[in-house]
């Protein structure tokens, strides 16, 4: 909770910023956190699964027949991509994604990838088309949040993938709906923001977070005091972590406190206690909506802070997930900091898959095999996402 800061701000607002930051850094806050091991297990698979989507991103964006790229590409793209020992060797860690060749003609090694790469990668692509209607409302959505009902159309391109967007959206999903979309020219040169056309009312769009309290209050073993469930969010904290009578106090009176929800208009700002404490639980709102619009509602936090201005959120980002280890949970593997939406996750996997995410983790399911092929052998192509049965760990920790 941020309520000792705010009573800091409002007595010393000269000294408090300066006060609080020098007691604790940015990096000690992160390094105090509490650990989740359910999802640090997760991003220590994933963490070697976005290099390989990385590499792939490479080949397919090869026009030809046979997509490839040259050893020597990869190479150089080393340091980039953290492929601390080098492409070559990153690649032959993962023989059922990647597939080495020589090319006699050019007197160079070539990578490819293999049938069953190329198999999800189809699938891939025929469950986002087949999700278009639910992409464009994920869209509609994610501009109605914002405060002037445009986005910048670069801010979009970071978390494309995130959302589910097909890579070719400004033609499949912007183009072809006019009624919704509009593209502008920014200020700024080779800029452009991506704007609503018509005002959708506040009403028209219910906020995740609303559901779950409607699903809460039906049940005989509600977790959360129906009387305080008018503003309360879903809190599940990590295994072993203390939890005070004083930060119990807290959470008690931060779920109770009123807010502006994230589809709502936000009006005039309020400095006094409660109007700061007020646009904190907004923001809190604004990221929990947006993770839950993503497809594996998880995203880098540097992502969402290209957002941070359009939604009207003027506290460090980073810091609200560590403010609220109920809701948020943030991780550090990989070298980059990523948020999960901790109720969309049990025991590192989506409670509540689409179709999508099912064939983003059968991808996964063959990074967790790294260079196992014995097993590979016995598994038919529908059981590529049974590999975790078998205690397998990947241990292609490059």
């Amino acid at each position: 909770m941020r309520t000792q800061v705010i009573k800091s701000i409002l007595e010393h607002p000269c000294t408090a910023f300066i006060t609080t930051r020098s007691k604790t850094t940015s990096a000690q806050y992160v390094a105090s956190r509490a650990r989740d091991p359910s999802f640090e297990k997760l991003m220590e698979k994933y963490k070697n699964l976005i290099k390989v989507i990385a590499i792939q991103d490479l080949i397919l964006a090869n026009p030809t027949n046979s997509p490839s790229v040259s050893l020597d590409f990869l190479s150089r793209l080393s340091q980039k991509l953290h492929l601390n020992r080098g492409a070559a060797s990153f690649l032959r860690r993962y023989p059922h994604i990647f597939h080495i060749f020589h090319n006699p003609t050019l007197s160079q090694s070539f990578c490819k990838l293999t049938d069953a790469a190329l198999e999800i990668s189809r699938q891939e692509a025929e469950a986002v088309n087949a999700s278009l209607p639910v992409v464009v409302n994920r869209l509609v959505r994610l501009l109605s949040m914002s405060t002037s009902k445009s986005l910048p159309l670069r801010a979009i391109f970071k978390v494309w993938r995130e959302l589910g967007l097909p890579d070719d959206f400004e033609d499949s999903v912007i183009s072809r709906n006019p009624q919704l979309f509009r593209l502008y020219d920014a200020p700024e040169p080779n800029t452009h923001v991506l704007k609503l056309v018509d005002e959708i009312p506040n009403n028209h769009f219910t906020a995740a977070v609303e559901n779950w309290r409607v699903t809460e209050c039906c049940k005989d073993d509600c977790s959360v005091d129906r009387t305080e469930m008018q503003f309360s969010f879903k809190h599940q904290y990590p295994p072993g972590m203390w939890l005070s009578k004083s930060f119990r106090a807290k959470v008690k009176e931060w779920q109770r406190l009123p807010y502006v929800g994230p589809y709502e208009e936000l009006g005039e700002k309020k400095r006094s206690k409660a109007g700061l404490m007020g646009l904190e639980k907004r923001s809190v709102a604004i990221v929990h909506e947006f993770l839950s619009l993503t497809v594996e509602k998880m995203v880098e936090a540097e992502k969402i802070s290209h957002f941070r201005k359009c939604f009207g959120i003027d506290l460090n980002i980073r810091d609200l997930f560590l403010d609220h280890p109920g809701i948020f949970y943030l991780s550090t593997k990989g070298k980059r900091h990523t948020v999960f939406l901790r109720e969309a996750y049990e025991r590192g996997r989506l409670i509540d898959p689409d179709p999508v995410y099912d064939v983003r983790r059968k991808l996964l399911d063959i990074v967790i095999l790294g260079r196992c092929r014995s097993l590979a052998a016995k598994l038919k192509p529908g059981e590529i996402g049974r590999v975790e049965e078998y205690g397998l760990q990947d241990e292609n920790n490059d």
